[in-house]
């Protein structure tokens, strides 16, 4: 990890189901999943039906947090998923995610968050 606190994952997720997506029981467990099939530790879940479509929500982790915010009208998805450590993978758990929406193209970019180096420059300052 190069020394990074933490990997954030922030994917667009196209082409998905519309019926899965303004399903928040069906976005809650599979976010809830996709966390435990990267090897999370799930603390907290908060998830948000809108009217008339959509879903937002949140899964906590121990290892920091797995974000959505669905269009369903659209066929997208917003997602972030952020671990710390070098134990849980943020790819397994967004490959997981675009399985079970049954995407057709997800494009994504990691962001390395923090440096252990530029915390401790900075306790200094």
């Amino acid at each position: 990890m190069n020394n990074a606190f933490g990997r954030h994952v922030l994917a667009e997720v196209y082409g998905c189901s519309f019926d899965l997506l303004n399903d928040r029981v069906k976005v809650e467990a599979a976010m809830v999943n996709a966390a435990l099939e990267a090897g999370a530790e799930v603390r907290e879940v908060a998830f948000h039906k809108f009217s008339p479509q959509g879903v937002s929500g949140v899964v906590v982790i121990s290892e920091s947090h797995l974000a959505i915010h669905t269009w369903p009208e659209l066929g997208y998805a917003a997602v972030d998923v952020f671990t710390c450590g070098d134990r849980v993978n943020p790819w397994d758990a967004l490959n997981y995610l675009t399985e079970q929406f049954k995407a057709g193209h997800m494009s994504a970019t990691e962001i390395k968050r923090g440096t252990v180096e530029t915390a401790k420059e900075t306790v200094n300052l």
